[in-house]
This record gives C-alpha cells, structure tokens and sequence, in this order.
C-alpha cells in the first residue's frame, strides 16, 4: 500500500488576511513539501498541471526535478498532466529527463484536465477535447515503447522514424491515467493495461468499487495481468492532532477554494454542514486525527481496492507550516498503521 501527496500548488486569497503569496514562494514551498516527504518516507508526490491564476505549477516535471537532489526515494508523478493541450513529445522528454536526474522515480499521470484554460492558451479547439486525448496518449505510448517512432494523427504533424531522447531510466516510463469516475476512461485504461488514479472527491468513495471492478475486468479480457495493475485514489484532507482541530484548520480555505469553483461551474453553495458531511466516515474528505484518516484510507483499500492513495493538501491557501505538519503526520503516524492493518489484513484475507 503506497501513501503520498497530491497538490495543485495554489496561490488563492489567504481566507483571514486576503495576502496572496507570489507564485515563487509557493513554488519554493512546495519543493520544501516534496523533501519532507521523502524524509518522513512517504512513497509518491504528485503536482498538478494547471495554466490560471490561482495555480503556480504549469510545468509539473520542472517543480519535480527541483527536489530531485534534495529526495532520495520518493516517487515523483504529474498530478495530472493535461495530455490533451499538451505535445505527448515534449511530455515524454521533460519526465525522461526527470527520470535521470531522479535515477528512475519518475512518472506520468495522464488526463483531459478538469480545467480548459491550457486549450486556448496552446490553441486547441474545446470541441476536439477527447479526440485529443485519445490521439495523444497513443503518440505517447509510441514514444515510450521505441527509440525510433514513426506515427501519424490528426491534430499533431507526424513522425518519420525520429528518435526521441533522451530515454528514461525505467523501462517502460510509468504512465498512468487519471479519471473523475468516467467510465470510458476506466475501460480505455484497463484495455491499455495502465494504472489507473480516482479523483474520489465528492459523494461516497466506495461508490468506486464498481469502477475498479470494470477496470480490472476489461484488463482481464485485454490479457493483462492483474497482478500487475495498480489503481490510486486522489482525495482531499487533512492532518493534526485532533480531529476537531484539523476541521477547523481545513474547512476555511476549502470553502473558499470550493465556492470559487463552485462559481465557475455552477454548484451550489459549501459551508460548513457539507464538509461536516464530507469528512465523516463514508465520506470523501479524509480531515482528522491520524488514527481517524489511518482507518477511513484502510477503509477505502478493503472497499474499493486502491493499492496507492493520494492525500490532497492544501485546498486553497493554508499556512505552510500546518501543511508541513499535516505532511508529518501523514508519514510517521498514519502511514505506518496503514501498511501494518493492511498487510495482517491481507495475509488473513489470502488464507
């Protein structure tokens, strides 16, 4: 069972004093998060990709290699990269180039992104959003099983047996896929043979298991190896000493963060009464004490099968110095209890 962080480097309001930190200085932090990661020996960060405002990381691979010297084993993984604006070339040399300097950590995790600022900004039609996808992550399964790559499409000019350096470390460069729960993208992944990572973020998370079960069985009848397939979830919370205290820290800079998003597409009002809900015991917000997030994430691997969770923190702007201390936590409390419930749990389980 693997535990890490996700994190989309945001550089919102600060709720209490309305202060916006610069871009660099959250860049900066997040490089810090990364270390301290390493050092309390969780097994994977991930930084998301996004092209407003309100993000700082719109290249994910360069704010990974910025802590590749300072992290010694580590995962390192886009969370998510926006495949569909993006050029599968360019992805592929930037996390091959990761790789080296990480001595094989790096991966990709691949999505159409839930944000469509990248599509004008790289000039790509809105309407082409998942014949763009599928075309991409194509070229970009090309590029990773072969040296040399002849390969044509629509929407990029094509490639005449080029080779495309440098190579990774790993053999073949991890690629995942990300999904919000669509079905066709747990089949599409499944029939690749891929990894695949839940954004579990709202509703009940095991309403999932059916989703990890489709994935599994359209492997299954693609001829992989289930033994081999990995699938993560990706959720927001929060850790400190009481589950009160972790509450109160977390919900102000979520209801903002939410309700701005909230604006944008349309959902109705956060307060305190929907996050109350959200982080009880079946619900998507895992915000608590570390015996409280230990037993909703084991909880999580029973019911649904995840074998690599993602804690998500911040949402929106908080101190850095909670979130280091959320990161801690994380680490040298929950993530211990996990793997010890979870392997007598299997070893009963397998008997």
């Amino acid at each position: 069972m693997e535990i890490g962080i996700s994190t989309f480097v945001e550089t919102t309001p600060d709720v209490q004093t309305g202060e916006v930190i610069s871009h660099a200085q959250r860049i900066r932090e997040v490089v810090e998060e990364i270390v301290l990661a390493d050092q309390v020996g969780l097994d994977v960060f991930g930084v998301g990709e996004h092209h407003r405002k309100d993000y700082a990381a719109s290249s994910p691979a360069v704010v990974l290699a910025a802590a590749t010297s300072q992290t010694k084993r580590i995962r390192l993984t886009s969370a998510v990269t926006v495949l569909s604006s993006a050029d599968p070339v360019r992805v592929f040399q930037d996390f091959a180039t990761l790789d080296a300097i990480s001595n094989g950590r790096a991966e990709i995790m691949a999505g159409r992104g839930s944000f469509i600022e990248s599509f004008p900004l790289f000039g790509y039609d809105l309407r082409d959003y998942d014949e763009l996808f599928e075309e991409k992550l194509d070229l970009l399964l090309k590029l990773r099983e072969s040296e040399q790559v002849n390969w044509k499409g629509s929407h990029r000019p094509a490639i005449n047996n080029l080779g495309v350096y440098p190579r990774p470390v790993q053999d073949p460069l991890p690629v995942w896929i990300g999904s919000g729960g669509n079905t066709e993208s747990v089949i599409r992944a499944g029939v690749l043979g891929l990894p695949l990572v839940l954004a579990i973020i709202g509703g009940s998370p095991v309403r999932f298991a059916p989703l990890v079960k489709l994935y599994k069985r359209a492997a299954a009848q693609a001829g992989h190896d289930l033994s081999k397939l990995s699938v993560a979830s990706h959720s927001h919370g929060f850790i400190a000493e009481t589950t009160q205290l972790a509450a109160d820290k977390f919900f102000p800079s979520t209801q903002q963060a939410m309700n701005v998003l909230g604006r944008e597409r349309g959902w109705g009002h956060y307060d305190r009464l929907n996050f109350d809900a959200a982080r009880s015991f079946e619900g998507a917000l895992y915000v608590g004490d570390s015996e409280t997030v230990a037993q909703k994430i084991i909880h999580l691997r029973k019911n649904v099968g995840i074998t690599r969770f993602f804690l998500h923190v911040p949402v929106g702007t908080m101190p850095h110095e909670e979130v280091m201390r959320a990161i801690e936590l994380l680490g040298k409390e929950v993530a211990p209890k996990v793997r010890e419930q979870i392997a007598e749990w299997e070893g009963t389980h397998n008997r």
